[in-house]
């Protein structure tokens, strides 16, 4: 039976991080952040990351993880984040991620298909003029069954074609090709709640985030970053809130044009996760004035089954 867990989600602004801590305090939890932009460090207000006083009342993880400068995959969120799961269901507790993205906990939910669907025809050519050779398809076989030994064992030498695939999947990917598959069922059970509300009342929360945002000091923070040598164009600084504000740094835009454009692609966004969400048939929808009994109701529910 595959370990049960809890996601609280929703778009964002929706409240997430609030009903979660209100959850945590009931429940004998820590929160595994599941969010593609605090999973950065010194990108603190612009990602609206957890309070320190709400850090040092519930254990919370997968918080700044990589330097913004560095690239971070759903891949390497998968990775991370399992491990951590699996160290707090260790303890006896309950993992719960708190976060809007999407990719992040489909990747929980279902596992993660590593690169199968990748190809690099370079790799490929190479692989097949291996094959021509003397004995080639043997040597290719052999190769595989050094890295992918599960593959192998499945596979004729002649079946040249999924053995070339295979190989290729592991040389792109460093991972092999019967472990993706695997792993495309997912190592937990997840429970995802998700909050909903009326798109006026979202629309007026998203911009008193923003200005918040810009009152603790974004434009500072986003100014701060660049002096440290973080690339303008760098992975992390396409997030919103970020992106909209590098014009303003070096003053080809007023801080209002930034102000607007922020709440603009924050709205679109919003939506966008909503759709997402919507898509999940496992979404369990939070929505009214007393969401915090909903989600204790459906997370005993939950842990019964």
């Amino acid at each position: 039976m595959k370990p049960r867990i809890i996601a609280v989600t929703g778009a964002t602004a929706s409240g997430k991080s609030s009903l979660a801590m209100q959850l945590a305090a009931k429940l004998n939890t820590e929160i595994v952040c599941m969010d593609s932009m605090q999973i950065y460090q010194g990108m603190d207000i612009g990602t609206a990351k957890p309070t320190l006083q709400d850090r040092q009342q519930i254990p919370h993880h997968m918080l700044d993880v990589v330097s913004p400068s560095e690239p971070y995959t759903v891949a390497d969120y998968a990775e991370h984040a399992t491990l951590v799961i699996r160290e707090i269901l260790s303890r006896g507790k309950l993992p719960m991620l708190v976060g809007g993205t999407g990719l992040y906990l489909k990747a929980l939910m279902h596992g993660l298909s590593l690169g199968v669907s990748r190809s690099d025809p370079a790799v490929r050519e190479r692989l097949e003029r291996i094959a021509d050779q003397p004995d080639g398809r043997q040597k290719l076989h052999d190769m595989l069954a050094e890295v992918d030994e599960a593959s192998a064992a499945k596979l004729h030498p002649n079946d040249i074609r999924r053995v070339i695939r295979a190989l290729e999947v592991f040389e792109l990917t460093g991972t092999p090709l019967s472990r993706t598959r695997q792993e495309e069922n997912g190592e937990f059970t997840v429970l995802p709640l998700a909050i909903r509300m009326e798109r006026e009342r979202l629309f007026e929360r998203i911009e008193k985030r923003v200005d918040i945002m810009l009152e603790q000091g974004l434009l500072a923070e986003v100014s701060h970053l660049l002096d440290a040598g973080i690339p303008a164009d760098a992975q992390a600084m396409q997030g919103i809130g970020y992106k909209e504000m590098i014009p303003a740094v070096s003053g080809l835009v007023s801080l209002e044009t930034a102000r607007g454009q922020i709440i603009l692609n924050t709205r679109h966004y919003a939506k966008r996760q909503e759709t997402w969400f919507r898509g999940e048939p496992a979404t369990l929808w939070l929505e009214g004035n007393d969401i915090v009994r909903q989600a204790e109701e459906a997370i005993v529910r939950f842990l019964a089954q």
